[in-house]
């Protein structure tokens, strides 16, 4: 078959073709200070290590080298295009597409990438060191290279699944029929050996896709299956091995075990797992070494320990296999969370907030019963409290009574005594004035002036008398004295307005004794202390008593910084509270003072005092 009627050939030229005509790919030359690196894989596209190295090496290679780099990634597909013209077609194609590009690295990830780099190197990459990933320990190195030796270990797994089934007795390997599949079932022979005879070995190789799965479905107890790989099945169709995977794990009726950490997530149990992403870590940090002035020849082939024992939690649940069996420092995936895991911050700051409330509900319990007790003992003190104060309240009013009362009796004796006994003493004056016309104008002079004075201390006294006991209260009513008051104050120069209404005739003698005496006193206080020109008190009566209104244009006063600082607001407020009434003052330095009074018509009520 020519070249050119044959199918690859003719897939591959059109690709070539495709690819030289596109804007920027062979013609176009890369910046002289980026990098250049290409990585070759022996896998198709979506292969997972491809996955993997296309998604890890330019992060590595970002975050190593901040020069500035451009990473291409090319496919070496030997499961798909077993045909040998197929190497010949891949070296033509990118001999093509990368004839004016000169690369500073190429990365070969597994064996046929590293044959087929090192077969094409001197046309495709001359001079251009190597790193590479290999399978087999005993491929050959190129020149100017270094790379990591990853030789899958199968018998990690078989190891595994003896701690989880014990009773294992029988393992069932399933491959391919592609080459690399029978190379994996070469080397699984080789590797089982040493568990023979203890386990008994079955290979399923390059089986059909239907006869596989009738063998699957019928494994006897006491077994398990071991999937190498599988990308070519017995009827040469050509087969993805993670989906082929998750045929076998369908429809398997015993548990089965892999060797490499793709297949997790898959229905595997799990296995001693060769950890894809730690190679092409691993392979990066080779590359960074290379790419910032390393000799690829001067850096030793290594191959570390890249597996890691894991487990599928699901799995395990799927086949019942006890967890306290998994083996210390294997690594548990998938596995479903608890409750308590689920929820944990939760449920900790329910409990928390739950501890809170119950603490909140006992406390307030607790406070609640103190608080009663404290109410009941607050009552009975307030009990104790009104009686003092009513007990007090009495003793004020009979104080107030007894003070009147004296009042009454000095009174009187100024009037009914010692006033008579002044007239007396005028009209003896008078007479010794008419009998001693023949003395001296000296003896008439000082006649003259003990009458003048014996007058004034007659009028002093009955001033007086009436400020102790008005006795016009008893005889003309509360207005009338209001105003007879009024009156009396004017005549001394000092401007007092006297308005009433609707003030009834008969009015209880007590509260309106009370309200005289206010008003004596806070006219006194205006005419003392706050330099008023015009004092104006008003009496209205309502159907619950009296109130009494005085108001002056004097300089006023700090009410609260004045009460308990003299007697007469005192006076004012107990006489009030004696007879149950209340008492407001209102007052601002410099802009007068008003006080408003109300009493009842029943002496002894209950009383209100407010200080305004």
């Amino acid at each position: 078959m020519s070249p050119v009627t044959d199918p690859v050939w003719r897939w591959w030229w059109w690709v070539v073709l495709a690819a030289c005509s596109l804007p920027g790919s062979a013609g176009a030359a890369p910046a002289a200070e980026r990098k250049q690196v290409l990585v070759v894989y022996a896998a198709r596209r979506d292969a997972q290590i491809s996955i993997i190295g296309d998604r890890e090496l330019p992060n590595i290679l970002e975050e190593g080298f901040h020069e500035g780099f451009s990473c291409y990634s090319e496919y070496v597909d030997r499961v798909r295009f077993p045909d040998p013209s197929y190497q010949a077609a891949m070296a033509d194609f990118l001999r093509r597409k990368y004839g004016r590009q000169r690369f500073d690295l190429v990365i070969a990830v597994q064996d046929i990438a590293i044959q087929f780099v090192d077969a094409n190197r001197e046309e495709l990459f001359p001079d251009t060191p190597v790193v590479f990933l290999a399978r087999d320990p005993s491929i050959r190195r190129p020149a100017n290279s270094t790379g990591v030796i990853s030789e899958p270990k199968l018998t990690g797994t078989i190891d595994l699944a003896g701690e989880l089934e014990p009773d294992v007795r029988r393992v069932f390997f399933v491959s391919g029929a592609g080459a690399a599949d029978k190379g994996y079932e070469r080397r699984a022979r080789a590797q089982f050996r040493s568990f023979e005879p203890r386990l008994a070995s079955t290979y399923l190789s390059g089986l059909t896709t239907t006869e596989l799965e009738a063998r699957l479905s019928k494994l006897p107890a006491h077994s398990i299956v071991y999937f190498l790989l599988v990308s070519q099945d017995g009827a040469g169709v050509n087969l993805h091995p993670l989906e082929y995977v998750d045929r076998v794990t369908a429809i398997a009726n015993r548990p089965t075990y892999s060797w490499v950490d793709s297949a997790m997530d898959h229905g595997i149990v799990g296995g001693s797992l060769l950890d894809q992403t730690a190679e092409m870590k691993t392979i990066g940090t080779l590359a960074l070494r290379v790419l910032r002035g390393e000799l690829a020849d001067g850096i030793p082939i290594s191959a570390p320990e890249l597996r890691v024992s894991q487990v599928d939690w699901r799995q395990l649940q799927r086949w019942h296999i006890d967890e306290t069996r998994i083996p210390s420092g294997t690594l548990v995936r998938f596995r479903t969370p608890s409750a308590w895991e689920r929820h944990r911050v939760s449920i900790v700051a329910a409990i928390a907030v739950l501890l809170a409330q119950t603490s909140l509900i006992a406390g307030l319990v607790v406070q609640a019963a103190r608080r009663g007790q404290a109410e009941k003992r607050a009552r009975r003190s307030q009990a104790e409290v009104r009686t003092s104060y009513e007990r007090i309240r009495d003793l004020g009013r009979r104080l107030l009574e007894a003070q009147d009362a004296e009042r009454s009796r000095v009174a009187r004796e100024l009037h009914d005594d010692i006033s008579q006994q002044v007239a007396l003493l005028t009209i003896d004056l008078d007479l010794l004035r008419g009998l001693g016309r023949e003395e001296s104008e000296e003896s008439g002079r000082l006649v003259r002036e003990g009458l003048d004075r014996l007058a004034s201390i007659e009028r002093s006294v009955d001033e007086l008398s009436h400020r102790l006991h008005p006795d016009e209260m008893s005889e003309i009513g509360l207005v009338a004295a209001v105003d007879r008051l009024a009156g009396r104050l004017s005549l001394s120069g000092f401007a007092v307005r006297f308005t009433h209404q609707n003030v009834p005739i008969v009015f209880p003698h007590e509260p309106a004794l009370c309200l005289f005496r206010i008003v004596q006193e806070a006219v006194q206080n205006a005419l003392k202390y706050s330099g008023a020109r015009t004092v104006a008190v008003h009496l209205q009566g309502n159907r619950d008593g009296l109130v009494l209104t005085v108001t002056d244009d004097g300089r006023g006063f700090d009410v609260p910084a004045m009460w308990g600082r003299g007697l007469g607001l005192i006076s004012m407020s107990e006489r009030l509270d004696a007879m149950g009434g209340t008492l407001t003052i209102r007052s601002t330095p410099g802009e007068g003072t008003r006080l408003e009074a109300t009493v009842t018509g029943q002496a002894g009520s209950s009383s209100e005092f407010t200080r305004g």
